[in-house]
C-alpha cells in the first residue's frame, strides 16, 4: 500500500475525542489523457503543501484512468478546493459521490492527502471503517464500499 501516515493533524484542538464540524465530499474524474505518476506527484506536492494550511485531509485513488478523492475539512476550504478540481484540465467529467456536513471525526485524520493505489482503495476504506469511533462515520464508509460492490467505482478497483 502507497499510503503513509502523517503525524499531523491541521485541525488539532488539543482534544482528540472532540468531533468537529466537518464537510466532507468525494468525486469521481476520468483522467486526461497526457496524466501519468509524475503528473499525480505534482498533484500530491501541491496538496501537501496546501491541505494542512487549510485545514482539509483525505485520500486520492488513481487508476484505469479515473481519480477518486474524498476530501473532508472546513465547508469554505473544500468547496474552493473542489472548483479548483473543476476547472483543473487535468481531469473531466467530475461527479460528485457524496457530500456531508456533521460534527463527526475526521475519517483520514492524519493523512493532508495521500495517494492510493488503486488496487488498495477496498483495503484503506475498510480499515478506516474498522477503526471508526463515530456511527455516521462508519455509515459513510459503508456508502463507499456500496459504490465499489455497485460497480461505480469498478475501473478503480480494477487499477
Amino acid at each position: 500500500m502507497s499510503a503513509t501516515d502523517r503525524s499531523h493533524d491541521p485541525q488539532d484542538s488539543g482534544d482528540d475525542d472532540a468531533p468537529s464540524l466537518l464537510f466532507q465530499t468525494t468525486y469521481c474524474s476520468r483522467a486526461a489523457a497526457d496524466i501519468d505518476d509524475a503528473a499525480v506527484e505534482r498533484i500530491l506536492a501541491a496538496a501537501h503543501e496546501r491541505n494542512p494550511r487549510l485545514g482539509i485531509t483525505g485520500l486520492l485513488v488513481f487508476g484505469g484512468g479515473l481519480f477518486f478523492q474524498w476530501l473532508e475539512g472546513p465547508r469554505d476550504a473544500v468547496e474552493t478546493l473542489m472548483d479548483m478540481i473543476r476547472g483543473d484540465g487535468r481531469h473531466d467529467s467530475v461527479v460528485t459521490l457524496s457530500e456531508t456536513e456533521e460534527v463527526r471525526e475526521r475519517l483520514f485524520p492524519t493523512w493532508d492527502m495521500e495517494l492510493v493505489g488503486a488496487e488498495d482503495i477496498r483495503g484503506v476504506l475498510e480499515d478506516a471503517r474498522s477503526g471508526a469511533q463515530d456511527v455516521r462515520s462508519a455509515a459513510t464508509l459503508s456508502r463507499m464500499l456500496e459504490h465499489l460492490d455497485d460497480g461505480v467505482l469498478s475501473p478503480l478497483d480494477r487499477g
